[in-house]
């Protein structure tokens, strides 16, 4: 069994796309017991009760045999319903649940929100993404596995292998690749859990200090700041297997003289000063990290998390946050402020750290996704107190474009354009009369296909499979051998609680005393 101090040459991120299910089957105790003593060996940091906690001696614990999108051989530990450990050419690997409970199991590494989104893509991490602590990196060898969280939160997103030791990094001048990554939060292996989001863990005391609120501003040093601009990530998508992406091309000196860079994008229309602009874009990233970004099981959140880990990201792009420059100067008085509108609590829990204990989530300056109806009532308000009635042409909602919002509970909402497709639910015939039920467009619902099948095959004691659907780039199929429209309906209308307008096929459900 590997060890984590042991150079390996691992492949990208290979959950980054839907994986094939194989097999699901409960440990042995002999398995059981033997991956206990891996764990202990392959983590020597963890003690006998955390590895105990870790891989339970009785409670459900279950391997799973995967095909991961690249053909890799993939096997899963599943715990409680969430994958816990995956195995990889007999390499061990803990996933981001485990390291959620044991945050220092693996060497940190630092990087900027922004950068998530790539890295669940498939995206690599490179050395320009990191952000460099005042006591500097973890000092790591080439080949060690790490983990990767994010400015603001211990809590790790992501695990990697070092494509270079600390020292070799630093040569480099923090260029080039860092991290080989393996598996993120939000990725598919994530997906198969119970999708919970990373908790709020309070940054050491060597974390960037910029984010405190004595400094009251997402700004780095002139040296991390200038990295963050010309940020790297190496991909998957080149035809020589891999291609480099970039978040922004100008230098430190080129942003210094570019206004738009500088946190404001001026309108020379615009009669507002810079710093009521200022003013404005930190409550609107205030308003949409709450709204989209934090949720109820993060609180209490401390405040400097709040910034970094949430608002900051919610900075829209060619714009940077930087609280010195608008009226509040401090972060502790912008919340201050936003407490006085009842927007949110927040206390001293410790001696001088702040955190935010309580939210209004239904204060109306969050706002929501409007109705048709309500889109009507608001414009015809608007045309007739400014006297712009057309008595010629008095259509308006048929011009707007459709959008839809599918929302699950402690997960973000998901908002796309055009209309959604309903599930649809078909019963198909195969060679020697056999009949099969076929479910395709879960993807839209935020369901995961395989982790769909993989539940079905336990519940009918059928055979499962997943499939491209026909004439489709992107959309999979399940498969399930039988009329299993009954199982399938009580999934999707009971447990994944979908109502059912968006589900046609359920009619086709066998008839009680019928064959199937």
């Amino acid at each position: 069994m590997w060890s984590p101090s042991l150079p390996q040459a691992t492949p990208a991120d290979m959950f980054a796309k839907a994986f094939r299910v194989k097999s699901n089957t409960a440990i042995k105790g002999s398995d059981r017991r033997k991956l206990r003593a891996d764990v202990t060996a392959v983590f020597p940091t963890l003690g006998t009760d955390q590895v105990s906690e870790l891989v339970p001696g009785k409670e459900e614990l279950n391997i799973v045999k995967l095909y991961a999108h690249r053909g890799d051989a993939v096997t899963v530990y599943v715990s409680g319903g969430n994958p816990i450990l995956f195995e990889l050419e007999k390499n061990l690997y803990p996933t981001v649940y485990t390291l959620w409970s044991y945050p220092d199991l693996l060497p940190t590494f630092t990087t900027w929100p922004l950068v998530l989104e790539k890295l669940v893509g498939g995206a690599d991490l490179m050395l320009p993404g990191l952000v460099v602590p005042p006591a500097g990196l973890p000092q790591v060898q080439k080949g060690d596995l790490c983990a990767i969280a994010l400015v603001g939160n211990r809590a790790p997103v992501a695990i990697g292998v070092a494509a270079m030791s600390t020292a070799e990094m630093l040569t480099s001048g923090l260029k080039g690749r860092g991290f080989s990554v393996l598996h993120t939060y939000q990725d598919h292996l994530w997906r198969s859990g119970d999708k919970s989001s990373p908790p709020s863990i309070a940054p050491l005391a060597l974390d960037p200090p910029d984010l405190s609120e004595e400094k009251g501003s997402v700004q780095a040093d002139s040296t991390v700041q200038g990295d963050m601009r010309r940020l790297t990530l190496e991909g998957e998508e080149q035809e020589e297997g891999e291609v480099q992406q970039r978040c922004g091309e100008k230098s430190l000196s080129e942003a210094t003289e570019d206004p738009s860079v500088g946190g404001l994008n001026p309108d020379p229309t615009d009669s507002k000063t810079l710093q009521e602009q200022m003013d404005e874009l930190l409550q609107r990233c205030f308003l949409r990290a709450l709204k989209y970004r934090v949720k109820k099981a993060d609180l209490p959140l401390l405040t400097s998390t709040l910034l970094g880990s949430h608002m900051f990201s919610c900075c829209p792009e060619g714009r940077q946050l930087d609280i010195k420059k608008s009226s509040y100067k401090k972060l502790s008085k912008f919340l201050q402020h936003m407490q006085q509108e009842q927007i949110i609590q927040v206390q001293e829990l410790s001696k001088g750290v702040e955190s935010v204990v309580a939210v209004d989530w239904k204060h109306p300056r969050k706002g929501s996704i409007l109705e048709g109806s309500e889109v009507r009532t608001i414009v015809i308000n608007y045309a007739k107190k400014n006297d712009l009635v057309d008595a010629d042409n008095k259509k308006c909602l048929e011009k707007l474009q459709p959008a839809y919002q599918v929302t699950f509970p402690g997960q973000e909402p998901i908002v796309k354009k055009g209309k959604i497709c309903p599930i649809d639910i078909t019963l198909a015939q195969r060679a020697s009369n056999k009949k099969v039920t076929v479910v395709r467009n879960l993807e839209a619902y935020g369901l995961d296909p395989c982790s769909v099948a993989t539940i079905l095959q336990q519940r009918c004691q059928a055979s499962t499979t997943v499939t491209p659907a026909p004439g489709t780039k992107d959309i999979l199929q399940v498969q399930i051998q039988g009329n299993q429209i009954h199982h399938l309906g009580r999934l999707l209308l009971e447990e994944y609680r979908l109502p059912r307008k968006h589900i046609q096929g359920l009619e086709k459900a066998p008839k009680p005393g019928k064959k199937k």
